[in-house]
């Protein structure tokens, strides 16, 4: 996408010299807003995103992918229909930015003008077919369950404005005495496979580095999945959102019944403290 739009750049800037050559539509794009859907199946819980950056089309070809917000120039005019998509970082890798699944598109038509310059502020809200597991920590009961087997910490459940702004979520402090601790969700997840989208997500603020896994459930077995590595958060030390992406393994493990995810906490090297702030956890699917 960087070579399409550095395309559109170079064109735009070689021709500028032709005589009568048409003056670019600039689209001025704002961070996205994230509403509810009042058609959804399920709950869909707070309403917290990372959609970081806008897959832009318009009439169909694809314009480039932006971080937002952005201002971008199209040689088109008149009657055009802008089609936005809101996108992330999977995995939370700058790399490989996708277009979020479980999000209807924005789209308008309208009049462009040449050398005329039109803003957006994009919004969307999930597709209402869209599944939810949620954990927020505002129910009596926790659905992330320590794993008593290995855990030698705790976690938690907190309820302070100043700490986290969607009232209660958990905590977890780690020292040399207590330096792990696992949860994993209850119950087990029966999931879509077959190259099914599947993203486990969350917010977080770490002073120590979070694994994310998942476990397998076979007839008679259960299979350990090696996720992915949350990194701590050494400066400037906020509340983040992750998008896990689930498919890979859940479409390529053809005798698995049932999913847990879990969530593993060891005492990073060379730290006598550090602690884990989680909330919003969430597996999402159709």
């Amino acid at each position: 996408m960087k070579y399409l739009y550095f395309f559109v750049l170079l064109s735009f800037g070689l021709s500028s010299c032709v005589k009568n050559n048409p003056l670019p539509v600039w689209l001025e794009i704002n961070t996205w807003t994230l509403n509810s859907n009042p058609s959804s199946n399920d709950p869909t819980g707070e309403l917290t995103h990372n959609f970081s950056d806008v897959w832009v089309y318009v009439d169909g070809k694809i314009i480039g992918v932006f971080e937002v917000p952005c201002k971008i120039p199209v040689l088109v005019s008149g009657s055009c229909k802008v089609t936005l998509y809101p996108a992330f970082k999977n995995n939370g890798l700058a790399s490989t930015k996708k277009i979020y699944p479980f999000a209807e598109p924005y789209e308008v038509t309208m009049d462009l003008a040449e050398g005329e310059t039109y803003t957006f502020n994009p919004s969307t809200r999930y597709f209402a077919n869209t599944q939810f597991w949620i954990e927020d920590f505002e129910d009596s009961s926790v659905k992330l369950v320590k794993d008593a087997s290995v855990s030698t910490a705790e976690m938690t459940v907190e309820s302070n404005s100043s700490n986290g702004p969607w009232g209660n979520y958990g905590h977890i402090a780690l020292n040399s005495a207590q330096s792990l601790w696992v949860g994993i969700t209850e119950p087990a997840l029966p999931l879509p496979k077959s190259g099914a989208e599947v993203y486990l997500e969350f917010d977080y603020k770490n002073t120590n580095s979070i694994l994310t896994g998942m476990i397998e459930i076979q007839n008679g077995a259960q299979v350990d999945h090696g996720g992915f590595t949350v990194s701590q958060q050494t400066s400037d030390v906020k509340w983040k959102k992750i998008y896990i992406d689930l498919k890979d393994v859940v479409s390529n493990t053809p005798n698995g019944i049932s999913y847990k995810q879990y969530l593993r906490m060891l005492l990073d090297d060379g730290l006598s403290s550090s602690e884990v702030y989680i909330d919003n956890i969430k597996v999402v699917h159709f």
